[in-house]
């Protein structure tokens, strides 16, 4: 069997306990309540051997391989300039951690620094920080941001249905101990986007901010604009919650409204990294200069040094390790290095009108697709609003069931929306990106037609 690298023996371990005037490690955990403690971890399996291991992860190779995917909801295949991995994974990238003496790791900073400035100007903002986790948790701290510029005890935040669920619920486990309450804002049941109608009974003076996503979870195009202006109408703050390969192709949340979102944030996948089984991902955090002093994370500025050469340090740096914790604006303690590095790159080599042109192409694909699938009797499309690179469809037969039997011929037909949303029963969440051909399109529109009409699919590969 494998072992773990624990590099203290026994003999180790006594000897320490003996400095220290104790006999047992677990003397070191008295101060915890018994009721706190985890006696054993039942649901993590014994390790494996490097062979046994090495055999598990061919198989589930296999299972994974040549896949159709037309699944979406936050993450999504797109097209990777092999270039980009190919650099992100060299040496110097794939163990660089800028250090607390930042300037010497002039290398790092600058590539924080091109991308914080590449991100702004998709978002059209002032501003961004050296990313986040992942774009559920980026969420979460420009509610946090919201928050804390509201200045007041009370503070209630608007969360619309249409934001992925999977953001809701990390952001209220992460704001729910800090008297903030979300209250949930419904969507239109024709059109799936924000009941704009329904916000005048939710303005009260406890209300921070309105979060609006673009597109948001259905695929649905809101109405940024409007949404936009009626935050600021009602002095509440805005947060847009964006697709970053959309915004290529969309209005930046900068633009919105009168005068843009206060604060944007989301998620980076879609900027070359790949699905790889769930992460690791990034989220992005930009805002308006006038909240700079709220953002959470790192900033990276340019300077000149003496002999007036192009140098960047660590402009802002408002985490518990570098200021009191009283004064801290979040716990964020470092940004996904390597990802931000694979994205910079990706940007770089695609450009601007090659971004664009990925966009568009998502575009075209999913308007092909929703026109094809539309064909097949007991489809429908569920909402009437505008859509980027996904949309929902309701089918005649239980949609769990339709996807599993999709699966058993390699092809991942979408995301069933029932389990998030139990009033869309039957209802599937359907992308497709530029990586999709027409034959890619046609071949689900047929084995979805075969199915509804009674039919069993034969398994391939």
């Amino acid at each position: 069997m494998s072992m773990p690298f624990i590099p203290h023996t026994k003999k180790d371990v006594q000897e320490m306990l003996a400095t220290i005037g104790i006999d047992k490690v677990d003397t070191l955990f008295e101060e915890i309540p018994k009721n706190l403690r985890i006696a054993k971890l039942d649901n993590v399996l014994e390790g494996l051997s490097e062979l046994e291991l090495s055999q598990q992860m061919e198989v589930r190779a296999e299972s994974d391989a040549q896949l159709l995917c037309f699944i979406g909801a936050g993450a999504y295949e797109h097209f990777i300039p092999a270039a980009v991995w190919q650099i992100a994974t060299r040496g110097e990238f794939m163990t660089a951690y800028t250090p607390y003496q930042a300037e010497a790791s002039q290398g790092s900073l600058q590539l924080i620094y091109e991308y914080q400035t590449m991100m702004a100007n998709l978002m059209q903002l002032d501003v961004s920080n050296a990313s986040l986790y992942e774009g559920a948790s980026a969420l979460a701290e420009a509610i946090l941001m919201a928050a804390r510029l509201h200045k007041k005890d009370k503070v209630k935040i608007l969360l619309p249905r249409t934001v992925h669920p999977h953001y809701r619920h990390t952001v209220e486990t992460i704001v729910k101990q800090q008297a903030i309450e979300l209250i949930e804002v419904p969507y239109h049941k024709t059109t799936g986007r924000i009941d704009l109608n329904l916000l005048a009974k939710f303005a009260t003076e406890d209300v921070a901010a309105l979060v609006i996503p673009q597109p948001n979870f259905f695929g649905a195009l809101e109405a940024v604009d409007e949404l936009t202006d009626w935050a600021r109408d009602h002095k509440i703050f805005s947060i847009g919650v964006v697709n970053p390969l959309a915004m290529t192709l969309l209005k930046p949340p900068g633009q919105w409204g009168t005068n843009g979102v206060d604060i944007a944030c989301g998620e980076g996948q879609p900027l070359g990294i790949p699905l790889a089984s769930g992460g690791p991902y990034y989220g992005f955090l930009c805002c308006k200069q006038a909240l700079v002093r709220q953002m959470p994370g790192r900033i990276v500025g340019q300077t000149v040094d003496l002999d007036g050469k192009r140098g960047f340090v660590l402009t802002l740096q408002a985490r518990e390790q570098h200021i009191r914790r009283g004064k801290a604006t979040s716990n964020i303690c470092t940004n996904q290095g390597l990802m931000v590095t694979a994205s910079t790159i990706f940007m770089s080599l695609m450009g601007a009108k090659g971004l664009r042109r990925l966009a568009e192409l998502s575009h075209q694909r999913t308007r092909e697709l929703t026109v094809m699938l539309q064909t097949i009797p007991g489809v429908q499309q569920v909402f009437s609003a505008p859509f980027f690179n996904e949309v929902v469809f309701k089918i005649n037969k239980p949609a769990k069931e339709v996807l599993a039997e999709l699966a058993k011929s390699r092809i991942q037909g979408g995301y069933a929306l029932s389990e998030t949303y139990p009033e869309l029963q039957d209802c599937i969440l359907i992308a497709a990106t530029e990586t999709k051909t027409s034959v890619d399109l046609a071949m689900l529109r047929d084995q979805l037609a075969h199915l509804l009409a009674g039919g069993k699919l034969v398994c391939h590969g």
